[in-house]
Parts: C-alpha cells; sequence; structure tokens
C-alpha cells in the first residue's frame, strides 16, 4: 500500500474527521463527496499541514504523522497554482529543483524537458500574467513534475477550466503519473473525472472516510451519501 491511515481521528470545533483506510500505490486513487465533507482536510491531514488528534499516517509502512511537510514524499498541487508572478515560467518550474534556483546545466536541461512535455517550450521566458489558465497549470504540472515525489496530491487543480482543457489536463498529469510510477490523489466534484482516470474512489462525507473501491462499480450504483450529493438513484440493499 501506497497510504495507510490508522484509526485517524481530527476535530476542529463541531467537525470531526475519522479514517481507517488503505490507499494502492501507483494508481490514481479519487476523492468526491459533498462540499464540506472533509476531502480537503483529509489531503491535508496526508500532507502534513494539519496534524490529527489520534491515529498515524503511514506512506509505504513508515509513519509519516510527525514529519513536516516539506520533508514528506510527496507533492500538493491546489486549485491556485501557485506561482509566482515576477519570475518567469523558466524560473518557476525550476522551483521544482532548488528554491534558490541554483541550477547546474543538467538542472537546466531537466527544466526545459519538463516543460517540453507539458508543451510550453515556446514560453519559457514569460511570465504567468502572459498564460491562459490552462497554462499556467502545465507550469504547476512541470514544477510537480521536477520535484520527482512519489506522491502527488492533487486538490480540485482543474475545476475552474472548461471541460475539454480539463480532460487534456487530467490525461496530462494521468500519463505523468503512470511514467514515473507515482501514486496519485485528485479531489474531484465531477464524476467524470474520476471514471477517466482513478482506478479506486474513495467518499468522504460527513467527516467519514470510506475505504477505496473500484470508480465504475461506486459511481454505477452508488452509496446513499454519494448518490444524495451526486442527483442519483440510491442503491437498493438486498
Amino acid at each position: 500500500m501506497a497510504v495507510t491511515l490508522e484509526n485517524l481521528y481530527l476535530q476542529q470545533g463541531e467537525f470531526t474527521l475519522t479514517a481507517n483506510i488503505n490507499i494502492k500505490a501507483n494508481q490514481t486513487t479519487a476523492i468526491i463527496g459533498p462540499s464540506g465533507g472533509g476531502k480537503s482536510t483529509l489531503l491535508l491531514l496526508i500532507a502534513g499541514f494539519i496534524q490529527p488528534d489520534r491515529g498515524k499516517v503511514v506512506f509505504q509502512n513508515t509513519d509519516i504523522t510527525n514529519v513536516e511537510p516539506a520533508a514528506r514524499p510527496l507533492t500538493m498541487l491546489f486549485q491556485e497554482n501557485n506561482l509566482f508572478p515576477h519570475l518567469t515560467v523558466f524560473q518557476n518550474t525550476a522551483l521544482g529543483i532548488d528554491p534558490n534556483l541554483k541550477l547546474s546545466k543538467p538542472d537546466r536541461q531537466n527544466v526545459k524537458t519538463a516543460l517540453k512535455r507539458v508543451g510550453l517550450e515556446t514560453r519559457i521566458n514569460d511570465l504567468p500574467a502572459t498564460l491562459s489558465g490552462g497554462q499556467r497549470q502545465r507550469v504547476a504540472i512541470a514544477r510537480a513534475l521536477l520535484r520527482k515525489r512519489p506522491l502527488l496530491l492533487l486538490d480540485e487543480p482543474f475545476a475552474s477550466l472548461g471541460p475539454a482543457l480539463r480532460h487534456e489536463m487530467l490525461n496530462l498529469v494521468e500519463s505523468i503519473r503512470a511514467s514515473q510510477n507515482m501514486t496519485l490523489l485528485l479531489i474531484t466534484h465531477n464524476p467524470d473525472d474520476a471514471r477517466r482516470i482513478a482506478t479506486d474512489t474513495i467518499v468522504v462525507a460527513d467527516g467519514k472516510v470510506s475505504e477505496p473501491v473500484p470508480t465504475n462499480a461506486l459511481l454505477d450504483n452508488p452509496p446513499k451519501a454519494l448518490a444524495q450529493y451526486l442527483g442519483a438513484p440510491v442503491q437498493q440493499t438486498p
């Protein structure tokens, strides 16, 4: 397993989140459920930006519960791409290698290769303000690619994009994930996104995190909380 959440419990005011699940390695797992149910909180717990009240976050059999976020073997990509407006596309991407932008000749070539991979090789000297939303997300993806971390967390990074561009971004991310044998966790509100690239899907509702199950089977016959969210018929109990 890539990630195991052992009896994880978090309380924030009246909100509680509980999780006791295993997430498979080297595949994409979607996270879906109603707004406010705890999806983003779950990723923040895995990334280390929030500490649980009890329980463990385990990555590949190593307890990382108390490891600082920067030292965890992961990259997290938010809906906002977090590009620095005064830095060029090349410089923003190169931050994935060195935050001080001290690059060797091979490093510089790796940055160019990553930008070519996401189709931005002709925009390396441009500033973020001159790019479209999809192009800015491509820069963020290229930067994540250069970090070479085995776990990638995506918190609805393509939600503001139109369907065609969103599908293109999803295909690109899945291609990168597969080529590097990464494990990808993707929060989405769109079940079509989950069907497109996720082998398994986790439902998060009312602070309860379900065990991952095969995506198509789940969406074809959703449990009550997910069915209500999707506006789908509620599955019948035999």
